[in-house]
């Protein structure tokens, strides 16, 4: 994969080939050599709440039932937003903007005072213990500088997830991007095109019920 000097870095996520099987999640980690608790790329799982939505049995009249229970699954790590909350939220700097439009972080200037992390809807600051600073997605930024994909997408075995400059996955793919358990995209903007699969629902569709990666960090179900 190669980005043009002015490109928008971006992602695309097809949920109708993701299948949650985090493959995704747990080859950024092993990369980025993560602690306990940090993962930058996550995967949702949405399905059918206990009480309506989201699909039903139906009883038929020959005794019989019809169902249409359905879960989806949402692969999702920073968006590198053209807007992002956690560079306007940051008081040292430290949250910038790099080529490509990448969100990144500057550890010598970050206090890991976790504002980044409260203002981001998507929940992609995450501290680290460890260091004692935050740390997100960062679109391995040194395998595009490569001309190599980031390594989420190089690892997904169904395709489901693509990387490039944003304007042409969305020519390809269209600009989907508010989708549950995802907020609306007019708040920051997301560089992130969804194929929608078919029981996909829009952002703040409440009929559903999402379930967190374990010691997840990140925003909670209110929010998002």
């Amino acid at each position: 994969m190669k980005l043009e000097e002015n490109s928008q870095f971006g992602f695309m996520l097809d949920q109708s080939k993701c299948v949650g099987c985090r493959t995704c999640s747990l080859s950024c980690k092993d990369y980025k050599n993560m602690p306990v608790g940090i993962n930058f790329r996550r995967v949702f799982e949405t399905e059918k709440k206990k009480k309506g939505g989201g699909g039903n049995w139906t009883a038929k009249e020959d005794g019989s039932f019809e169902q249409s229970v359905f879960a989806y699954y949402t692969s999702i790590s920073c968006n590198h937003c053209s807007n992002p909350s956690c560079l306007k939220a940051c008081p040292t700097g430290a949250t910038m903007k790099i080529k490509w439009g990448i969100v990144a972080i500057d550890d010598s200037m970050c206090i890991g005072c976790k504002a980044c992390a409260m203002a981001c809807p998507y929940g992609a600051p995450q501290f680290n213990h460890e260091s004692g600073h935050m740390s997100k997605c960062d679109g391995c930024y040194e395998r595009l500088k490569e001309g190599k994909n980031p390594i989420c997408v190089d690892s997904c075995p169904f395709r489901a997830l693509k990387a490039g400059d944003i304007t042409k996955l969305r020519e390809e793919h269209g600009n989907l991007a508010s989708i549950t358990p995802l907020p609306d995209a007019s708040i920051t903007h997301p560089n992130l095109c969804i194929v929608p699969e078919k029981h996909s629902l829009p952002s703040g569709n409440k009929s559903t019920i999402f379930h967190l990666p374990q010691n997840y960090q990140g925003v909670k179900n209110d929010i998002i």
